[in-house]
């Protein structure tokens, strides 16, 4: 049996609820109000859901805020725990997990890692550059 691709109308009504998971994805949101959004029952949202963009709503929610983290890790000055309370996780230890199976990396380290290769401005930072790029050469000698 083939499967009808979605129509308009639907495909609108679940890029409005998926809009809506994304933009309350610090807090919990129940399957069922994200459902009337789309006006389906929760077991026919689930399905659809995954049919339109590949992941489920609990997966989509899952990465919108490790995504979130991600940023905050890497562009502020706040704690681990700070941005795990901020993305909406009550448990450091679930956060961190979540998080490595996510990016591959504990969240210090790739705050870590990134801040080695673009430090913050304003703090003092040590390169390893050659001695050769420090070398001033007159420009009649380049040719």
């Amino acid at each position: 049996m083939r499967r009808r691709p979605l129509s308009d109308e639907l495909f609108v009504r679940l890029c409005r609820s998926r809009d809506y998971l994304g933009d309350c994805a610090n807090v919990r949101v129940r399957l069922d109000h994200a459902a009337r959004l789309a006006y389906l029952s929760k077991y026919h949202y689930l399905r659809m859901f995954a049919l339109a963009f590949g992941e489920t709503p609990f997966e989509f929610a899952a990465r919108v805020r490790m995504e979130r983290a991600r940023s905050l890790l890497v562009s502020s000055q706040r704690s681990v725990t700070e941005i795990c309370l901020e993305v909406g996780y009550e448990s450091l230890a679930t956060f961190s997990n979540r998080f490595r199976r996510f990016a591959g990396f504990a969240p210090s380290e790739i705050r870590r890692q990134v801040r080695t290769l673009y430090p913050i401005p304003g703090r003092a930072a040590i390169y390893d550059v050659p001695a050769c790029f420090f070398l001033i050469v007159p420009l009649e000698s380049q040719f």
